[in-house]
């Protein structure tokens, strides 16, 4: 039986991986989960200096779900360099760095840094607000996605994965636009835009307003929005939103998603990860799939 999927020239052992921001960069689960037996690990957003964050709180919990509006605080490049890489490098499993920025400069300079290092593939967070143009996040407008994919392309050793947002009209338009800059993977999706009000404090629940929605209440959106994309570009696809289980990562691949990202889950069950690559196997013993590749966009 085989499990392994290839992703821009990269071989994954298996199509489950991790999702950005929800597992650090591996050392807080590694008590929980075996890091050998992922396709791969996904770090936490990576800056080219040290993010704070936003205020607190940035959590909430929400029906189906949770609301985060961390705002990526992370300790920068070099720390990431220094620390995670070499923690990652003891483990037979992938490494996808996930990068944010407030500029394409911002972009570039941590994917020059990454250029020489043992790091697998790129995820380019574009869902960060491009500080040159208002504040108006990157992955909203589709010749924004085509230029900052073209320059970091440019700039980058290893194959790029453009990580698109919900957030959008026309989910099919952005990918387009990335696959036209020259993005090498896709995945999507990214949080949706979403908002709790305290009743009783009759305040916000999120110091910073808004947050990005995640969890099982997203997937159906992550799933239509996966099948449009996959449909309208040749690049792999990373599916990602509300997987819990196998049969969560099962509609994924069906739907044309070459891998999927756990997140959010991972909060809940910390085993979750370890659990659908086990659960995937199952399915394809069970439906006497001999390669999951043959899965792969199988539902038209």
């Amino acid at each position: 039986m085989n499990t392994s999927v290839n992703l821009a020239g990269v071989t994954l052992k298996n199509p489950v991986m991790t999702a950005s921001g929800t597992f650090g960069s591996g050392a807080e689960y590694g008590e929980f989960v075996d890091l050998n037996q992922l396709g791969a690990v996904v770090t936490k957003g990576v800056a080219n200096v040290p993010w704070q964050g936003n205020p607190t709180p940035r959590i909430a919990e929400v029906t189906g779900g949770m609301l985060n509006a961390i705002g990526l605080q992370n300790p920068g490049i070099d720390v990431f360099l220094e620390r995670d890489i070499p923690f990652l490098k003891q483990y037979d499993t992938k490494i996808i760095v996930n990068v944010c920025g407030k500029t394409t400069e911002d972009y570039c300079q941590v994917v020059e840094k990454l250029a020489d290092t043992e790091v697998d593939l790129l995820e380019i967070n574009i869902s960060c607000p491009n500080v040159k143009e208002g504040g108006i996040a990157f992955g909203q407008n589709p010749k924004s996605v085509e230029a900052i994919t073209k320059e970091v392309k440019k700039c980058a050793k290893q194959p790029i994965i453009m990580k698109l947002s919900p957030n959008v009209t026309d989910i099919t338009e952005m990918a387009k636009a990335a696959e036209a800059g020259g993005a090498d993977v896709l995945s999507l999706i990214n949080t949706l835009t979403g908002m709790k009000i305290d009743v009783e404090r009759q305040c916000f629940a999120i110091a910073n307003k808004t947050g990005g929605l995640s969890g099982p209440a997203v997937k159906p959106v992550a799933v239509r929005m996966v099948y449009q994309v996959a449909n309208a570009v040749k690049v792999p696809i990373i599916g990602m939103g509300g997987i819990c289980n196998a049969e969560d990562a099962m509609e994924f691949i069906l739907a044309g998603a070459t891998a999927v990202s756990i997140g959010t889950a991972n909060f809940s069950n910390p085993y979750a990860t370890v659990e659908v690559a086990k659960g995937i196997e199952d399915y394809m013993r069970r439906h006497q799939v001999a390669d999951i590749n043959s899965l792969i966009g199988l539902v038209k």
